[in-house]
Formats: C-alpha cells, structure tokens, sequence
C-alpha cells in the first residue's frame, strides 16, 4: 500500500520539514464549514504567537471576493467573523506562496485533482496536512495515500482527525484532536499551528488509523440517524456504535493500523460526536433515509457533502481486497444504492448467524 508522501525532487519533496520555505503563514484549501473553521483557528493562533497570515482559497473567484468582502463565510459558518490575520483568494499560487503548511479540507473526491493543482506551487518543504475524511471511489486511498502517489513518498504530510463538529470549535467550545504523521517533527509543528487555549491538539504516527477512524466513522453515523429516525432507541443506538466500531478496527487493523488508534479521538471520540451530534451531517442524512425519501432526492436538496454515503462503497472495495466482512456497510450500501428497505435491512443485520463478540479483531 501507498504510504505517506514525499520525494525530495518533487514539489513538496525535502529532507526536512525545518528545510520549508522561509515565509511563515497556512494555507487552507477549501471553504466549507471545517475550512472555514480551521482557517479561523489558525489565523487566531497566528495571532496569539506573532505567525504569519492565513489564506483561504476559494476556487469560484467571485465567491471569493465575497467571503473577502463580507469577512465571513454566510453560506457555511455563518454569525462568525474572520479574524485580521484571515484572508481569501482564487489564487492558487499566491494562497500557497512560501506556506509553511497547507490543510486540504475539500470534499475526499476532489482531493486528487487538488493535489495536483498544488503540485507545482507548494513551497519546498510545506507540509500537506489532510483534513478531509473519506475514501477515494475506485482506487480505495486514504487521503495521504493520495497525496503520495501526486507529491512523492517523502513530502512532509499529516492527517488530522477527531470529534470536530464545525460549529462547535467555531464557538470556542472545548474540543479536541488528533494530528499524525509518520515523522514527529511533521506533526508537532502542526500542532503548534493549530492548538489554542480551546482546541487542544495531540500528536501520533498511526495516519492509517487516524485515516480510517475518521472516514469509516461516517458510515456508521449514517446508520445511527437511521436508526434514530426509525426511532429504536438508545439500545439500539448503543449496538449500532458498538458494532460499528468493531466493524471500523476489523479494516483498520487489517489495512496496518493499530488498534488503540480506534478507542482514540480519531476513533470512539469521533464516532460518538458524528453519531450523537444534530450537526452531523452524516446522521441528518441517516434521519432524512429512515422517512422514506430516495437518496438521490436527499442529496439534490443538500449544499454540503455527507462523506458516508461515498465512502461506504469504498470501504466496501477495501474490506473486499482486505477480505475483511463488514456486515453494518453492506447493508447501508443496500438501501442507499439498491433501493433495499431500511427496516428489511435491520432485520437482516439482526438475523445473521451469531458470532463472538470479538471476532476478527483478536482471532476470533
């Protein structure tokens, strides 16, 4: 499998995350509600230490020069101002100009064709850190394996994940995450960029398992709001995170994680939010599923991305190579892309042969 990237001759390629471009600063590429957010959070950071700007980039120039103009984002994280040190641009280039570290927080699908825009105009050094949480449809990457396979084996990359509803860390809520990279350096200068006195930041190595518990996590909040709307009840909420837990670590494991990472923030910390919180988009979406209304319906209404819904069959791809079984996805991938009942599908999941509890996660 693809791991982190980096090439020293390639763009973003360096021996040393300390060797990056000397103008300070973060990029932040996208501008739905967590790239807005964590715009925010590192341009007040920024300010707390002396750093440099934060640049948002918008690819539609005239949205830009709004969110510039009106100095908020009202489409996404409206009621929160941004703060001096934020700006926006359409400029690739000039967003990513000499930044030190540049988060990609676009939807998992577009992340590729990002990477590759960026390719050219990063900064020697800049590390790429992936916030964005989801599979790839047809290859089944994780989103640093994608930035690998663009930037280079060695390029300094991290991904960041946690239980990090938008609004939340927007209104200074207390929150917490985590940051991984396989080099240490990378991810504690990242933590530098991105802790303040209200979003603390832990650092690990495991990026497999950071990766995988933040977008296997999605899929199973899609369940919750199904089950929530079916309205089943705490029990049945309970089992769906348990068993979706345990249905997480089994591919994560499988794909060279550690399974501690899933009982972590990026793990048990994020599934909780995603599956509890009415910010979720996820478990709105599930909600919204168990009335009866098509997918297809839901999601022409919808302006932003519920990442479940593609990385459901992703994962499902993965665990096929992995030969890992994922009873809870196969379901969901029935009734969100076979027309199957959701009430036939719960009792299909309820109905299968009984298993240990443990099975597949410590040999059965």
């Amino acid at each position: 499998m693809v791991g982190d990237p980096g090439d020293p001759g390639k763009p973003g390629g360096t021996d040393s995350p300390a060797d990056a471009a000397s103008g300070p600063g973060i990029a932040v590429i996208g501008t739905g509600a967590w790239g807005t957010t964590l715009a925010r959070l590192a341009a007040e950071q920024a300010d707390r230490r002396g750093g440099g700007d934060v640049v948002l980039w918008e690819h539609q120039a005239d949205r830009a020069a709004e969110l510039e103009r009106a100095r908020e984002n009202a489409a996404f994280l409206p009621g929160f101002r941004f703060p001096s040190r934020l700006h926006v641009t359409a400029d690739l280039a000039d967003a990513v100009a000499g930044r030190a570290i540049v988060l990609l927080v676009t939807p998992a699908q577009r992340v590729r064709e990002n990477v590759r825009a960026l390719a050219p105009r990063l900064a020697p050094g800049a590390v790429v850190v992936c916030a964005s949480k989801g599979l790839e449809l047809g290859t089944h990457r994780r989103m640093t394996q994608i930035v690998a396979e663009e930037l280079g084996q060695d390029a300094p990359v991290a991904a960041l994940s946690g239980p990090n509803l938008a609004r939340e860390v927007a209104q200074g809520l207390p929150a917490a995450a985590v940051v991984a990279a396989r080099r240490p350096e990378v991810s504690e200068r990242v933590r530098a960029a991105l802790t303040t006195p209200r979003f603390r930041v832990y650092t690990g190595d495991d990026v497999v398992g950071v990766e995988l518990g933040g977008a296997l996590k999605n899929i199973i909040a899609l369940v919750a709001g199904i089950s929530d709307g079916l309205r089943y009840g705490d029990n049945a909420k309970a089992s769906i995170m348990t068993r979706g837990l345990a249905e997480i670590a089994r591919l994560a494991v499988a794909a060279g994680a550690h399974p501690l990472t899933l009982a972590g923030l990026a793990g048990l910390g994020d599934l909780v939010a995603t599956c509890s919180s009415p910010l979720s988009r996820n478990r709105t979406l599930g909600l919204e599923l168990a009335s009866g209304r098509s997918l297809a319906e839901l999601l022409a209404e919808r302006r932003t991305v519920a990442e479940g819904v593609t990385t459901a069959r992703a994962a499902l791809e993965l665990a096929a190579d992995l030969g890992v079984d994922l009873p809870i996805t196969t379901q969901l991938v029935e009734v969100l892309f076979a027309g199957k009942d959701v009430q036939q599908a719960v009792v299909d999941l309820m109905e299968r042969d009984p298993k240990r509890e443990l099975e597949g996660l410590r040999g059965g």
